[in-house]
């Protein structure tokens, strides 16, 4: 089961706040950004990048994942390794808030999210 449309809306403005306080500047952001999206129960953040054969196409860069698990009322952390899947973030692996979730990416303490 998904977020509802309160929850949504929060957690919106929460995301919102904090891509803003990691966004690079205006004038390059072009060449790098940060985003994110909402998928059911998860929370994706994703660098934008253009594509390095052909410039004018982006790609996403995924860079974090957080789930919220109802059952522990809990959010758990996911990084994306290179193998191209998604790990399990030992160090902090379960949060009591989203809040929580972003300031442990925003530490980023083992340089698993932003290298």
């Amino acid at each position: 089961m998904g977020f509802s449309e309160f929850e949504i809306k929060r957690y919106q403005m929460i995301l919102d706040d904090f891509m803003e306080s990691k966004r690079p500047p205006v004038e390059i952001r072009d060449e790098l950004d940060i985003a994110y999206r909402i998928e059911n129960q998860s929370v994706v953040i994703f660098e934008i990048r253009p594509e390095f054969q052909n410039p004018s196409s982006k790609i996403e860069i995924e860079v974090a994942k957080t789930t919220y698990v109802r059952t522990k009322n809990k959010w758990k952390l996911f990084w994306m390794r290179r193998d191209l899947k998604w790990h399990s973030y030992e160090p902090d692996l379960f949060s009591d808030s989203i809040e929580e979730v972003l300031s442990v990416i925003d530490k980023d303490e083992n340089g698993c999210f932003w290298g």
